[in-house]
């Protein structure tokens, strides 16, 4: 039997036992929330409306875990996509996308998998609303900023953002902090500890593999930047947060 023939029968099949799918429409109004940043909202609803709880949830697999795995990695690809359209940076939207498609790949249990679900969708939700809170800065400081979000993983300085966008360093150091609030230095380390935040959280990497990684000058500088960012070491960070983050804080 053909595939096209085999996908036809399925369909008509599909009618006959009256299985509806979602209508389009509310899929894409989910979606948009989480674009907009309405995690109270998304929340609430998820934990009312579960994945997989409601009328129209497709067949994409005869075993019921695995229909309900393939469900939640189209939703988190959908979401990062969305997201993205809503100015999230690629790196992050994709790099959220795969961490949790790893993870949802290994789980064995339904609770835990609609967890991690309702997880992953409040979590683009809040940094989309962390991104809209933020201001709209001028072309030059979108610039810089991709460039860091982009180079993150290498040394970046002042005169290479001044290069790149073709500004004065010094300019450029004033027209940064004006509309940032913080200076450039401060924002890179930062966002790179924002960074080894999520390793710590969603990987195995070994500490001194995330300060390579990030281009810290040492494992002992990045040990003292973290600390001093967010008040613990990074082994006090992951043991803290590693075994929780995929679900048990999630409750």
């Amino acid at each position: 039997m053909s595939e096209n023939r085999e996908q036809d029968i399925s369909l008509f099949m599909q009618r006959e036992e009256n299985i509806i799918h979602s209508p389009y429409e509310k899929e894409l109004r989910f979606y948009e929330k989480v674009k907009k940043g309405q995690a109270d909202e998304i929340d609430a609803w998820l934990r009312e409306h579960p994945i997989g709880s409601g009328e129209g949830f497709g067949s994409l697999s005869e075993n019921p875990l695995n229909n309900l795995r393939y469900h939640i990695i189209v939703s988190i690809a959908m979401i990062a996509r969305f997201c993205m359209e809503g100015g999230m940076d690629p790196e992050t939207a994709y790099g959220l996308s795969d961490a949790y498609i790893r993870k949802i790949d290994v789980l064995k249990d339904e609770k835990e998998l609609i967890r991690i679900h309702r997880k992953m969708c409040v979590d683009y939700a809040q940094r989309m609303q962390r991104l809209q809170k933020e201001s709209i800065y001028s072309k030059h400081i979108v610039q810089c900023v991709d460039y860091i979000h982009a180079h993150i993983n290498e040394r970046i300085t002042t005169e290479m953002l001044s290069e790149h966008c073709g500004l004065h360093a010094s300019y450029l150091s004033r027209l940064f902090k004006k509309e940032t609030g913080v200076g450039v230095g401060d924002y890179i380390r930062s966002l790179k500890i924002e960074t080894a935040q999520n390793l710590l959280k969603y990987s195995d990497y070994t500490f001194l593999e995330i300060s390579n990684y990030l281009a810290f000058s040492s494992q002992s500088h990045f040990v003292k930047v973290f600390r001093e960012t967010t008040g613990s070491t990074p082994r006090e960070y992951r043991n803290q947060y590693y075994r929780i983050s995929w679900g048990e804080k999630y409750v």
